[in-house]
């Protein structure tokens, strides 16, 4: 590209994710908080996704378990909720308000106008009566600190109305008004994930009220949000960060204005990074090797992965909906995948053998032993499963 924008090759956009991702030795965490702040991010879809990418990245993972528990669920200082693309992800409790300004509303009233038209077309009650039982609803969570959907419908029974949505059609199902009614109460950022029913594992959960926060002008909001991923993530191009952020390209666009993004050259085309950092990365000072959970931040960070994942490891690492397994790491780039046997044991695979010797094998060998370590008795299965990890699970 023309104007004299500098070069990110391959390998310096490996060395900075190495370091920027808290996945090189020397540059791994020493709290849930460090890891979730460099990230921006943590996908929270699957529980136990967020405990082993924060694990991957501490620097001691024998404390993952009552460290990552305690930010969440003692200090608040993470909260798991909806975020870009209407996914569910963990925060740095103080982005909740740049999270909800820039992302979060647009989905909000889309989820609300949804059920409010799903409801009338079952004859179910109106926006008033929704209204009233959201009001009962929010005051029994306050009260309660935090509940299940069936402890709140012992509050507000009308939480167990039924109706049913699209009638006579092949997907014709029953929806309960607590369900659709805390989705939205989530994505408007009103309540949030709070402690699991069973173990860390476990994907039942209890509700809480959403942290205050302040409201935020959405552009402003999404000028910040972008200015920190591309600071953790960045360089990327506009096609990674419509993708990320779930906004419009004008949206995008607009933000990249805002924060003085510095336009670099990429393989792909343009890419752009935060203002200040065009400069060169340093190599991280040794080798390094991670084993990283399924829907990991670092493995689905980017939409155009060919500089860390080649296209032909995908169908054994991705499911049918584009949601990566778990994935072996040497030196930047994905090189195989991992499971956890009945057993406990941590079975892993390389796929591309290219530059893998020894060194790596020894490495990533060790990577499997820190993680069984500190899983001790703990069982893991991704909810959203891919080939290879199925195969390496069923020993």
């Amino acid at each position: 590209m023309g104007g004299g924008a500098r070069y990110i090759g391959v390998a310096e956009r490996r060395a900075r994710l190495a370091l920027r991702q808290r996945l090189a030795g020397r540059a791994r965490a020493g709290t849930p908080e460090e890891v979730a702040g460099a990230l921006v991010a943590l996908h929270g879809t699957d529980p136990a996704t967020v405990y082993l990418a924060v694990g991957a990245r501490l620097a001691d993972p024998a404390g993952t378990v009552e460290e990552t528990g305690r930010a969440l669920y003692e200090d608040r200082s993470l909260v798991r909720m909806h975020g870009m693309r209407h996914t569910v992800f963990v925060f740095p409790t103080g982005l909740t308000a740049v999270v909800h300004a820039s992302t979060g509303l647009a989905v909000a009233a889309r989820e609300r106008s949804s059920l409010l038209k799903h409801m009338a077309t079952a004859g179910a009650p109106d926006a008033a009566w929704l209204k009233e039982v959201e009001e009962s609803t929010l005051a029994a969570l306050a009260r309660r600190g935090q509940a299940t959907a069936a402890e709140l419908a012992q509050d507000e029974p009308r939480l167990r109305e039924q109706f049913v949505y699209a009638a006579g059609k092949s997907y014709e199902g029953t929806h309960t008004v607590s369900t659709r009614l805390l989705r939205v109460l989530g994505v408007e950022g009103k309540v949030v994930r709070g402690r699991p029913l069973g173990s860390w594992t476990s994907s039942q959960f209890r509700w809480a009220v959403a942290p205050e926060h302040a409201e935020l002008d959405t552009a402003q909001a999404q000028a910040e949000l972008l200015r920190r991923w591309l600071s953790a993530c960045g360089p990327a191009t506009e096609a990674d960060l419509k993708w990320w952020t779930g906004w419009r390209v004008t949206e995008v666009r607009r933000a990249l204005a805002a924060i003085g993004a510095e336009p670099v050259s990429l393989d792909e085309g343009t890419g752009y990074v935060a203002a200040g950092d065009a400069g060169p990365v340093p190599s991280p000072d040794e080798p390094w090797a991670a084993l990283l959970p399924a829907l990991d931040p670092t493995a689905m960070g980017w939409q155009q992965r060919d500089w860390y994942l080649a296209p032909g490891l995908r169908p054994r690492l991705f499911d049918g909906s584009g949601n990566v397994g778990p994935t072996v790491w040497w030196n930047g780039r994905v090189i195989g995948g991992w499971g956890q046997r009945p057993d406990g044991e941590i079975a892993w695979r390389i796929l591309d053998e290219d530059g893998v010797g020894r060194e790596a094998r020894a490495a990533i060998g060790a990577e499997a032993e820190r993680l069984t370590g500190w899983l001790g008795t703990t069982r893991i299965t991704p909810r959203f499963r891919t080939p290879l990890e199925k195969e390496l699970a069923a020993g």
